[in-house]
């Protein structure tokens, strides 16, 4: 019970901090650039509290990613995939993130001043829209970290894929990096409250181009990602180090 508490504890101190130092850096109109403040902030932010948690984070495929843009295609499990992937990503990048936690005190407002983009995914035009704003900002530098799922998975395993990831992709005509987070369920599953703290795997796969494809592409894309992940998923024992070959 102390390892929770002390969690909470720091997220609490640790979102206030961060998040002003990047609400403040907005209305100074700080740029968002590569090792600025606003990277110093998600990650720092991230770092502080999987310590917290007594997380340590394994990677593997990191050495696969292009230094171009991409677009991170990942499963959802748990609130520690987030903090995961904000310390691992080997990019600067942004996190397509539903409009709801925008209205999150403090870290809703820290993430808009960040750049993070925001989709409704109730409305089809709006998501649309914001998918188009984020290719833009891939198009200038930018790569982009989205949940495949659109929300995190009750039981663990995968739930059916969202198309707005493989039109982004798409839209950019960047490449599609297949990234599978293991072990975070069991952490903190979805309405769970209590920390059970273990190694937790990021496992980055092979680029997937999308070079040439156009809108009519985007399931045969999500399809070829989606056994991408699940490859992930069946290595990902090993990346823990609980067996395998």
């Amino acid at each position: 019970m102390f390892r929770t508490a002390w969690f909470y504890v720091t997220m609490l101190f640790s979102t206030i901090y961060f998040g002003l130092t990047a609400i403040i850096a907005g209305l100074l109109r700080v740029p968002r650039k590569p090792g600025g403040v606003y990277e110093y902030c998600a990650r720092g932010w991230s770092r502080i509290n999987l310590k917290a948690a007594g997380i340590e984070v394994l990677t593997a495929g990191r050495e696969a990613v292009p230094r171009t843009p991409v677009v991170f295609v990942s499963n959802h499990q748990s609130w520690f995939d987030i903090f995961a992937l904000a310390d691992t990503v080997p990019h600067y990048f942004s996190f397509v993130a539903k409009k709801e936690l925008r209205k999150v005190p403090i870290l809703g407002r820290a993430m808009e001043s960040a750049g993070q983009i925001f989709v409704d995914r109730q409305n089809r035009q709006a998501a649309f829209s914001a998918y188009e704003e984020a290719a833009q900002a891939i198009r200038s530098g930018l790569s982009a970290v989205v949940f495949a799922e659109g929300t995190r998975s009750r039981t663990g395993e995968m739930l059916p894929f969202k198309k707005g990831p493989f039109v982004l992709a798409i839209a950019a005509q960047v490449p599609v990096i297949p990234v599978y987070c293991a072990g975070t369920f069991d952490i903190l599953p979805k309405g769970g409250t209590r920390i059970k703290p273990h190694p937790i795997a990021i496992i980055y796969g092979d680029p997937i181009p999308t070079e040439g494809m156009e809108y009519d592409d985007r399931e045969r894309l999500m399809d070829v990602t989606r056994k991408a992940i699940e490859a992930l998923r069946d290595q990902s024992d090993k990346t823990l180090g609980r067996g395998g070959t």
